[in-house]
């Protein structure tokens, strides 16, 4: 079979729908090779994994190996039959109940671990699914069924064992579509070389002050990105849609009030962010608007209220961020998957501001590699942000539970700037396709991270490679993403006022002082003509 990066994503989507029908595995126990540890029987097509109490720590995983030749560059599917009995809590909650693939994405190197939702407790006779949205490049995978880091009973009917390709969940179009920009973007839309990217840094969890601005602009910066970010909310809180208009007018008055008068003030661009999507995320982060109508309707009424109150600054908005982080890993309710809504959202901005860039991100937490079945919106002056936390095992570690140190570079595991150079070949791949102009929204190392600098500094120089503008994960915001900050641990962050990686954003920054050093008048923007990126 050929691999997906040989087929165009017309064909891959052909691909799909008829692999989902006569290439779906049907794998039974006699034709698998599985490996059963202690507490794991096979009796005919019933594995049993049974792990008594004093022995939770051990756990028990079953598992075999599958071919995934059908679904390579595809969406990935899979369910089975079980039920379970006095499934424990285990002590982190990516443990427990595992119906689970383990594989490394083809390009990149990077491990992926889908699996489906945990269960607690008893559950009836019913069909446990994984989907893989990501598209991945993978021929091959570890399955694993049983429990881990927990104890209890699962029984599963491996006759009912289903391994098949998937879908898009996003719509795969305008694969022919060159981006067109204009005033006040179309200079800049090409990347060239006499022209620097914007560079500068995201900010958050306070009200900003003049001190916040002078700092950034000190520093070199060109570009602030300006998070409307709420948290600490119970599921229930999140989806009152009374109190987030409240909060809302509460972000977007100080953003009028503070923000845009000094980004003005210290030549700064602005990304307006909408960091909490109205109704915010469900189980496992999924976006919550994808899926409830109420939600969606009044994600394009934000829209449409922020474009009409800002009408006229396009000279400093850099673009309207739409969603952050989208994340659908399920079929949405007509119009409202995570393309869709954001196209919906676009096009109701250009009913009211014709000039002011809007910025698409892509889907499962924007990550790079979901830029490979990524399309482009039918519209001017849209700018295509990435995320870039790769890899995620070294930029995380000890983010939110205990962890084991790790290191960059690190040539055993093929951790190097040539790796992060394959982690953004789908995005550099997409950027030329379509010429698009190329955003990096957020990326970042966690301050106690062993050469967290080398990562910084390989990382912007790959983005000054492209001519991709560009925003350090934060500026005075938690102080593990700090670069005003050191120490070993989350518990035991300092004040820092030099430090490898302050050195490493601050020698980035240098030269983005430059790249803007006044904003276009409003003769100028008449004479710059539409420009179709090339």
């Amino acid at each position: 079979m050929m691999h997906a990066s040989a087929l165009s994503l017309t064909s891959l989507v052909a691909l799909a729908v008829a692999t989902a029908a006569a290439d779906a595995v049907k794998a039974p126990a006699a034709k698998l090779d599985w490996h059963l540890p202690k507490y794991a029987t096979l009796d005919g097509d019933i594995l049993t994994v049974d792990v008594p109490e004093e022995a939770a720590r051990e756990g028990c995983r079953a598992w075999t190996d599958v071919d995934l030749s059908a679904c390579d560059g595809l969406p990935l599917e899979a369910t089975v039959v079980a039920q379970g009995e006095r499934i424990a809590a285990p002590r982190n909650p990516w443990n427990g109940l595992k119906f689970q693939f383990e594989y490394k994405d083809a390009d990149s190197g990077e491990p992926r671990y889908p699996n489906t939702e945990s269960r607690l407790g008893d559950f009836p006779r019913q069909t446990l699914a994984v989907r893989d949205a990501n598209g991945s490049r993978r021929t091959s995978a570890r399955l694993c069924l049983g429990l881990q880091d927990t104890c209890g009973k699962v029984v599963f009917d491996l006759s009912t064992l289903s391994i098949r390709a998937g879908t898009p969940l996003w719509p795969v179009t305008n694969q022919n579509h060159r981006c067109v920009y204009r005033a006040p973007v179309a200079d800049a839309a090409i990347h060239r070389g006499d022209i620097a990217p914007r560079r500068g840094a995201m900010s958050t969890g306070r009200d900003m002050v003049e001190d916040d601005f002078r700092t950034l602009r000190e520093w070199g910066a060109t570009l602030l990105r300006y998070q409307m970010v709420r948290r600490g909310l119970s599921p229930d809180a999140e989806r009152d849609l009374a109190s987030f208009d409240l909060w809302l007018e509460g972000r977007l008055g100080h953003f009028e009030s503070v923000v845009l008068p000094m980004c003005r003030k210290y030549g700064l661009r602005v990304v307006l962010d909408l960091h909490f999507a109205p109704g915010g995320r469900e189980s496992g982060s999924e976006t919550r608007m994808f899926h409830d109508a109420e939600c969606a309707a009044r994600f394009l009424d934000v829209w449409r209220s922020i474009a009409a109150r800002f009408l006229g600054n396009a000279d400093v908005i850099y673009g309207y961020d739409l969603v952050n982080e989208p994340v659908q890993r399920r079929k949405a309710l007509p119009g409202c998957d995570g393309w869709t809504l954001q196209r919906r959202a676009a096009e109701a901005i250009r009913e009211i501001d014709p000039e002011t860039p809007v910025i698409v991100e892509s889907n499962l937490l924007d990550h790079p590699e979901t830029y490979g079945s990524m399309s482009p919106l039918d519209l001017a002056n849209v700018i295509y942000e990435v995320h870039v936390y790769n890899p995620v095992d070294f930029t995380h570690q000890g983010v939110g539970g205990p962890y084991e140190p790790k290191s960059y570079p690190d040539a055993r595991r093929g951790w190097d700037k040539d790796f992060l150079r394959r982690v953004l070949a789908p995005v550099r791949a997409f950027e030329k396709r379509h010429g698009a102009k190329i955003y990096v929204g957020e990326f970042s190392a966690i301050a106690w991270a062993d050469g967290a600098d080398k990562w910084l500094a390989d990382a912007i120089s790959l983005f000054d490679e492209y001519g991709w503008d560009w925003t350090y994960h934060a500026f005075r915001e938690w102080s593990g993403w700090s670069v005003e900050h050191e120490g070993p641990d989350a518990k035991h962050m300092v004040p820092s006022s030099d430090n490898p990686r302050r050195r490493a954003l601050l020698d980035g920054l240098k030269g983005g002082a430059d790249s803007e050093s006044s904003f276009p008048t409003a003769g100028e923007k008449a004479g710059q003509a539409a420009l179709v990126c090339r």
